[in-house]
């Protein structure tokens, strides 16, 4: 049995500590926001906060998470008015979508520790969040315009 809380509610569940947290979340606990992309922690679609730092949930095992607060993108926010979802918007960020979860999650993580970001500052805590579409100058304007609170 494994414990875990995931967007403040807690789940007790029959599977083994080693299972990656991603499919715990997706396959077991039901939420289908975070991705699978790679599998090897490369292309960052399965970004969740485990205590507030973004780490890849396709290569960490559930027992890693037990006792610690697990946020994904069904986390960030219920109804989607997150300023950074309310961006991605406004901005048209996603084609494909299919990366964005992840991309809104490293997203967040950044903005909750430098609330301003600058463009290097972007890239470097974006880096390793691959974007088969491209969208990588829409993601910035989004981060940008997420910080400005417009």
């Amino acid at each position: 049995m494994v414990s875990l809380t995931v967007n403040e509610r807690r789940y007790d569940l029959d599977i083994e500590p080693e299972m990656p947290l991603l499919w715990a979340i997706r396959d077991v606990i039901g939420l289908t926001g975070t991705k699978f992309g790679c599998g090897i922690a490369q292309c960052g679609a399965c970004t969740v906060h485990l205590d507030g730092v973004p780490i890849r949930s396709c290569t960490t095992p559930a027992s890693r998470a037990v006792g610690r607060r697990i946020t994904t993108i069904e986390g960030l926010s219920p109804d989607g008015t997150h300023p950074l979802q309310v961006a991605w918007v406004a901005e048209q960020v996603p084609q494909c979508g299919y990366c964005q979860s992840g991309q809104l999650m490293s997203a967040a993580a950044l903005l909750a520790r430098t609330p301003r970001p600058n463009d290097q500052e972007i890239d470097a805590a974006m880096t390793g969040n691959v974007c088969r579409c491209g969208t990588y100058q829409r993601i910035r304007r989004a981060i940008h315009r997420a910080a400005e609170g417009a």
